[in-house]
């Protein structure tokens, strides 16, 4: 055999050593635990055969503890890049059979490699997380490596997408880079996330708690709104990582890609008339209308457990990307609070980084009263949620279809904030406040006056709705385009969105703006 074959043969080895990561046994372990490999992960999420890994021979270089004696190929995390539906992502994936998955200095290196690349060519990355957090036989130097992923997390946030599933634990200053990150998947039953553990928490503050009630999946999609989507296992999570991209230009400076769909751009919804109830205090479904005017009725709803008085996600409308943004009637009645204007505001200022148009549906009787909301900074926090609409330069237009009230007319994509069409259905009602409030306030001392004050009441409120709370007033000054059809809805949008297809604003120039956070 000459030294060629030799060194041909040794390649292979190396590579079928690097492709077992920690060993048969661990991976077998992984197995048990129901979690996939890191290289079955990559295999599932990218389009078959176009992984090309770097770094595959990369090792530590610890020499503390021994660790001279325990080497493996990769350190711990493969690296590359691929296609996804055939187009470009950088990824790394966290390999739990080697060292539980934590990070060293050389690890480090290969995830800020591969995010490097990504920002130079201008595609996502997506993590896929499975660590047991920081190498602590290389001490400092394995908090320096989190660093240097946190601020190439800040600098590319906005430029390209950025998505994080966590597939197993992420614990301590590990968790602060998914969380920069656009979008947190989570698996059930088999994620975890938090700064500090139970055992820490019992001791430092007496609290017993389990692992998946302070940070597993359902905590962090339902409680926290740290994570975006609590998936049912771990081919659920990296299938919505696919769906996510499908709806994501590759950068900043691209839009978003356009798909195919034999879905008329004229097709009408004439059920769509009788949806929203006659009465101004029934409740309905919002995301029966948004699935309406969709192509092909599909909605990919975010955050869909959290802050569930608003809705969020993306759906396309002519085969255009959008993002959704809507008030729901079935919680709280549709009032913004402090966990909706976080998860609206968030929302909004991505699909603009990405040059995805906003599209927003309005039902909103105004902001959730209390002392709670009060002392939580709902001033601060809805406030977030006004900014994020105001300096969104994407086409932006609005429907409304019932209530408009008061300061939540003004934050749900006004005319006044620049949106650039707003509709509304003829059961829209625009004003400071309903009809009854108002009433109440205007008329109370001629109300306790009178011999029939319900009687009274009623007249008045009537009056007021035929005067105010309509559509009329505020079309007639502008601030409403156009009073629709409801079975118009899907032609109108489509044509909206193709009349700013071209549409160009710029703020003014600036370091950055300094929102309420």
């Amino acid at each position: 055999m000459s030294r060629r074959d030799d060194l041909f043969k040794a390649l292979a080895a190396a590579n079928a050593a690097a492709a077992l990561g920690g060993g048969e046994s661990r991976i077998a372990r992984q197995h048990e635990q129901g979690k996939l490999t890191a290289r079955e992960r990559i295999d599932l999420l990218l389009d078959h055969g176009s992984f090309e890994e770097l770094d595959r021979f990369v090792t530590h270089r610890c020499s503390d503890f021994d660790m001279q004696d325990r080497v493996y190929l990769g350190d711990g995390v493969v690296t590359g890049h691929g296609t996804v539906d055939g187009r470009r992502v950088f990824l790394f994936a966290q390999d739990f059979t080697v060292f539980g998955g934590s990070l060293s200095e050389a690890y480090a290196e290969k995830i800020c490699k591969i995010m490097d690349h990504a920002m130079s060519v201008g595609a996502p990355v997506v993590g896929l997380n499975d660590s047991g957090g920081a190498r602590i036989q290389e001490g400092v130097v394995s908090l320096a490596g989190y660093a240097e992923i946190f601020l190439r997390n800040t600098i590319a946030s906005g430029v390209v997408p950025q998505i994080s599933a966590i597939l197993g634990p992420c614990a301590g200053g590990a968790v602060y880079s998914p969380a920069i990150t656009d979008f947190v998947i989570m698996v059930k039953e088999s994620s975890h996330m938090f700064i500090t553990g139970p055992e820490v928490i019992r001791t430092v503050t007496h609290e017993e708690v389990s692992f998946e009630e302070l940070g597993g999946a359902v905590a962090h999609s339902t409680r926290s709104g740290v994570a975006h989507f609590a998936c049912a296992g771990e081919r659920e999570a990296i299938w919505t990582i696919r769906q996510l991209l499908s709806y994501l230009p590759s950068n900043n400076l691209e839009d978003p890609p356009r798909r195919p769909t034999e879905d008329s751009p004229e097709r009408r919804a004439p059920e769509l008339n009788e949806m929203v109830p006659a009465s101004a205090t029934k409740p309905y479904d919002m995301r029966d209308i948004i699935r309406k005017v969709a192509d092909d009725g599909v909605f990919f709803e975010i955050q869909e457990d959290f802050a569930r008085n608003l809705v969020i996600g993306f759906c396309h409308l002519g085969g255009q990307s959008v993002g959704v943004v809507a008030n729901q009637p079935l919680h709280l009645a549709g009032t913004l609070d402090i966990d909706a204007s976080i998860k609206g505001a968030r929302f909004v200022r991505c699909c603009d980084a990405f040059n995805v148009p906003l599209v927003v549906f309005e039902d909103v009787p105004g902001f959730l009263p209390g002392v709670t909301q009060e002392h939580g900074g709902i001033i601060k926090h809805g406030a977030k949620l006004l900014y994020a609409f105001a300096e969104a330069t994407v086409p932006r237009i609005t429907v409304v279809t019932r209530k408009s009230y008061g300061g939540a007319y003004c934050v749900m994509n006004s005319k006044q904030i620049r949106a650039d069409v707003n509709l509304a259905y003829p059961t829209a009602e625009i004003a400071v406040m309903g009809p009854e409030g108002a009433v109440n306030v205007l008329y109370r001392k001629e109300i306790a006056a009178a011999p029939d004050p319900d009687a009274l009441r009623a007249k008045l409120v009537e009056e007021f709705r035929s005067k105010l709370a309509n559509p009329w007033v505020a079309a007639g000054r502008g601030y409403i385009d156009e009073v629709i059809v409801p079975a118009d809805t899907r032609p109108k949008l489509i044509r909206s969105l193709r009349m700013l297809a071209g549409k160009r604003r710029s703020l003014p120039p600036k370091k950055h703006g300094n929102i309420p956070l």
